[in-house]
């Protein structure tokens, strides 16, 4: 029965961190003036709850082939300086906007690969940005760690500085997956990076597993589950490897189509891992994540107030995120801006005084509707229309789409709203599309998103 699901379901489709999804943005109708008219709005609405704030460090000396994140291949370290520099006079671009320096609730480091960065030059870019040290205090502060140059010396300078999540990337175990994908990165190194981050104070540690890589099999799913559990941390995203080759430069090419996994293989990886996940006590989280009962995650799961932003799940629920860095992308909850994509342009835009955004999207009142019942999907599992402000258009239409997942099993139709089973739970983005009216009205020519499954 799951087999036939799978291949029923197994389309192309978005990963909804955010609607529009980016594909569908209305670039030609978007400027920066009203960017900044809409990031005004936000922060005069929501300043009381402080923003989120996402910082984009593309630097790695080597190319993943599974990536594809936005990232320049390098192994000077003098690009370091230079960069950290922009990254803080963009800063100042936003405080001069909001006249006033934002309270920062939720800060992640994120690229390319972060722990390229020297300390103490990771340190000069959080000190740039609290002046003051008392705001790191109340700020929730979490960066990502490449197990292989991830040292003591970063997680000691970061815990000093507030942080108390990192997440690292482990991928899979086996080496000749590691070898496919330009990954090598024993379990020792990876213990090793766990163990010293918990000993420098860390609450919150994240390993991210991908199901769906190269040569992978279902044994090695469950070989790499059951080391990660030796660890266990607190939080795990087992996410499916997003195979899109015709993007610009993400450098998926070092190896076949035909060395991945069918759909039916990747959901037979994925099922045993989730169970693995869960027989050692781990909750699931909406979509591709787990975590401890203990983990802010889980509780936020449990309360209800889960978020889920361009950073993916979260537990700060923040109206506006500014994104800083190259391709970075903000949202002030009414529209959408992202930066260039070139770091040599973004260093040239930032010299000039001048937002380094590119591109982005003015949320309609109907983009707004739709956006909220998306995120309750992806976040709650379950959305609701009883709210006036939240009366969805073309509603007769989308439940025809939903009528077929609920007979088979996906969802429940209720009075007023939906509910996605735990059998519906691995195609939650499935449900979502049947909201995404952008989607339904204008099905793309191309190839745009990886598959589903």
């Amino acid at each position: 029965m799951m087999q036939s699901l799978v291949n029923k379901y197994n389309v192309a489709g978005p990963r909804y961190t955010s609607y529009p999804t980016v594909p569908y943005w209305d670039d030609a109708s978007f400027s920066l003036k009203e960017w900044k008219e809409c990031l005004k709005r936000s922060y005069v609405e929501s300043k009381h709850n402080g923003i989120s704030l996402y910082i984009h460090l593309p630097y790695c000396e080597s190319m993943c082939t599974f990536c594809g994140c936005n990232k320049r291949i390098t192994k000077n370290h003098l690009v370091e300086i230079p960069y950290i520099k922009s990254l803080l006079i963009e800063w100042d671009l936003y405080v001069s906007l909001f006249e006033e320096t934002p309270k920062i609730s939720e800060l992640h480091i994120g690229g390319g690969t972060p722990t390229f960065f020297s300390s103490e030059n990771l340190q000069l870019l959080i000190e740039g940005l609290f002046k003051d040290p008392n705001d790191r205090a109340t700020a929730k502060l979490s960066f990502e760690g490449h197990p292989n140059n991830t040292t003591h010396k970063h997680l000691e300078v970061l815990a000093n500085l507030g942080f108390s999540r990192v997440s690292f990337g482990v991928q899979d175990y086996n080496l000749k997956v590691q070898k496919a994908i330009n990954r090598v990165q024993p379990f020792e190194n990876v213990q090793k990076v766990t163990t010293l981050a918990r000993q420098a104070g860390y609450t919150s540690i994240g390993h991210d597993i991908i199901f769906g890589l190269p040569f992978q099999t279902t044994a090695d799913i469950e070989n790499t589950i059951n080391l990660t559990k030796k660890l266990r941390p607190e939080r795990i995203a087992f996410y499916s490897y997003a195979h899109v080759p015709w993007i610009k430069g993400n450098g998926q090419r070092g190896f076949k189509d035909e060395d991945l996994p069918t759909a039916e293989e990747k959901r037979a990886q994925f099922e045993l891992g989730k169970q693995l996940l869960l027989d050692a006590g781990y909750i699931e989280i909406g979509m591709d994540h787990f975590a401890l009962p203990e983990d802010e995650l889980a509780k936020s799961l449990e309360q209800k107030t889960i978020h889920r932003n361009f950073m993916g799940y979260t537990t700060a629920t923040t109206q506006l995120m500014v994104g800083l860095g190259v391709s970075a992308i903000g949202d002030s909850w009414y529209a959408f801006g992202q930066n260039v994509k070139n770091i040599e342009e973004y260093n040239s835009l930032i010299e000039g005084g001048i937002f380094p955004i590119y591109r982005g999207h003015i949320l309609s009142p109907e983009d707004l509707i739709i956006r909220k019942h998306i995120l309750n999907l992806m976040c709650k599992l379950e959305t609701s229309w009883v709210d006036k402000n939240l009366q969805f258009p073309e509603l007769p239409d989308v439940i025809i789409k939903l009528s077929e997942m609920q007979e088979d099993g996906l969802l429940k139709i209720l009075n007023n709203k939906i509910e996605i089973t735990e059998k519906g739970r691995p195609f939650v983005r499935n449900v979502c599309m049947a909201f995404d009216l952008r989607l339904q009205r204008k099905k793309p020519d191309t190839k745009l998103f990886s598959m589903t499954i």
